[in-house]
């Protein structure tokens, strides 16, 4: 049976998520960045930058690089003790709690900006969740401030066959495929598989499973603008990135 993405990331993925991402952190922070600078403006006196599901910090770190302070959310507590030993001085402040629970974790219109990037929204229950978080979100933020997010594009396109085994990395260390298993209409099981060598070569598999919606831009679009926000920038692909702005 597949875990929750809590159980997945701490029995599993959290112990390799720099690694399966291919690149050293400086250059995820670096690509992050380019991101945001795209859709947002640079930080006014400091202002409340909030990042949920901010994994080891990738776009907290860049946030803070671009003058903001920022709250770091996870359910990952491993993640988080790897983001709080990269944040040194930098005025980054990290809670380990649900992003569904931002309404309680920050005032009424006081967040400059959010973001919710990489798969986080993909890894909530289902999407009354995700509706639920895009409110949230509305209510934090201050007039004209801008909400970015990014997640891995499973509904526009279903592979069959072979085509569902995902390499993901490979080096003299391990090796991580991913295989996915289309479930339904909303929601794909998706199993992590990861082989690593120890220093005798001798190869260990390490493996788990848990759930990812699939989202429809289009769905996702018309959620934001239910929740009242408007949209600023969009980009689909692999990874769809859509900015959406508090109406001011």
């Amino acid at each position: 049976m597949p875990c929750s993405a809590e159980e997945h990331y701490e029995n599993l993925l959290a112990d390799h998520y720099e690694w399966m991402f291919g690149l050293p952190f400086e250059a995820k922070v670096a690509e992050q960045k380019t991101i945001l600078d795209e859709f947002v403006r640079p930080a006014v006196s400091g202002g409340l930058a909030v990042d949920l599901g901010c994994g080891s910090g990738f776009q907290s770190i860049a946030l803070s690089d671009l003058g903001y302070k920022v709250l770091a959310i996870d359910i990952s507590a491993k993640l988080l003790r790897y983001l709080s030993a990269r944040a040194g001085s930098r005025d980054i402040v990290t809670k380990h709690a649900d992003v569904r629970d931002l309404d309680t974790l920050v005032s009424p219109a006081s967040v400059e900006i959010a973001v919710c990037m990489g798969d986080t929204l993909t890894h909530l229950p289902g999407r009354s969740d995700v509706s639920h978080l895009f409110r949230s979100v509305a209510h934090t933020l201050k007039p004209g401030a801008t909400f970015v997010i990014t997640y891995r594009d499973l509904a526009s396109v279903e592979l069959f066959g072979l085509d569902r085994f995902i390499p993901v990395r490979s080096d003299d260390h391990g090796v991580m495929t991913c295989f996915l298993e289309y479930e339904t209409a909303e929601t794909v099981v998706v199993h992590d598989l990861i082989y690593l060598r120890d220093d005798k070569g001798n190869w260990t598999l390490h493996k788990g499973s848990y759930k990812k919606l699939r989202l429809p831009a289009k769905w996702v679009i018309a959620e934001l603008l239910a929740s009242g926000l408007s949209i600023s920038g969009r980009s689909e692909g692999r990874m769809v990135t859509i900015a959406a702005a508090r109406k001011a």
